[in-house]
């Protein structure tokens, strides 16, 4: 199949390019070609011809977001724009990458496909304008949300918890934000599965079960040795920070178990990132 894959350098970009190896692919990522600008972006689509794109090119600090709602409107929905109708001239399908963060977080046991969306946040809400307007303008399309995503190389929560462990001997980490942590390995071979099935319509890939930040660490800590770190409990208000997260975010795999697509617990993708990846080095 030829696919074209947006932020193709970044963490699920670089994930996808293993798994879709026996595919025709073209990467389509920052500084070659910017998704706001229509024209270049066109151009890279009439060249490749995809059949499918896979959209993973997005402004996803979440706190820059906040500070620069501008900004993530350009990136997150004239992006989006760009890419659905290059989509529709090449005829092409498109699977659109989203987060749970187009939910509110106030719905204690967790959101489903189908729950409306209520965002609190300017990466939530740049994210669910995306959302709506694949819906809007394409009828062969697979939006997949996933949350709490980490993956090998650079920074993320797993390394900063572990190197603020190591340095301080103590963290204070937030216990009412819950979600699914995912290991961007499992979601990429979770969509390499969507895309033979053509099954069009709005999943939920993360790994199995959730767990608040607080006890995300807590395993993290576990696994990396560090058990004798103080892990202090204290709620989202405490922790100051430029963007509201969604509190109670947890996603519900239904519609992927329907096909049979489904993640295994993030315990054990965890457990299998700290024995390659572990971040002794922080």
């Amino acid at each position: 199949m030829r696919i074209v894959i947006t932020g193709g350098l970044g963490q699920l970009g670089l994930a996808l390019q293993e798994v879709l190896v026996g595919h025709n692919l073209t990467i389509v990522d920052l500084p070659d070609t910017d998704i706001t600008d229509r024209d270049a972006f066109d151009d890279v689509i009439r060249a490749a011809g995809p059949e499918l794109v896979v959209h993973c090119a997005a402004y996803t600090d979440v706190d820059g977001c906040a500070r620069n709602p501008e900004l993530a409107y350009k990136v997150n929905v004239l992006g989006t724009q760009n890419v659905v109708l290059a989509c529709k001239e090449a005829d092409a399908k498109l699977l659109h990458i989203s987060t749970n963060e187009v939910f509110a977080g106030d719905r204690v046991v967790g959101y489903e496909e189908w729950r409306p969306l209520d965002p609190i946040n300017e990466y939530g809400r740049s994210k669910a304008m995306a959302e709506t307007y694949v819906r809007d303008h394409l009828s062969r399309y697979y939006i997949v949300r996933t949350a709490w995503l980490y993956a090998p190389g650079g920074r993320n929560f797993i390394h900063a918890i572990t190197a603020k462990a190591r340095s301080d001997g103590e963290i204070r980490v937030v216990s009412d934000e819950i979600a699914n942590p995912t290991y961007v390995r499992d979601l990429a071979a979770a969509i390499e599965a969507l895309i033979q099935t053509g099954h069009y319509g709005t999943y939920h890939f993360t790994n199995a079960d959730s767990c608040s930040r607080w006890e995300f660490a807590n395993e993290i800590l576990r696994l990396a040795g560090l058990d004798q770190v103080t892990n202090t409990p204290i709620l989202a208000h405490e922790y100051k920070r430029d963007s509201r997260p969604p509190l109670n975010a947890a996603l519900h795999n239904i519609n992927g178990a329907l096909i049979g697509i489904t993640l295994r617990p993030w315990q054990d993708a965890l457990a299998e990132y700290m024995k390659i990846y572990s971040p002794n080095s922080d």
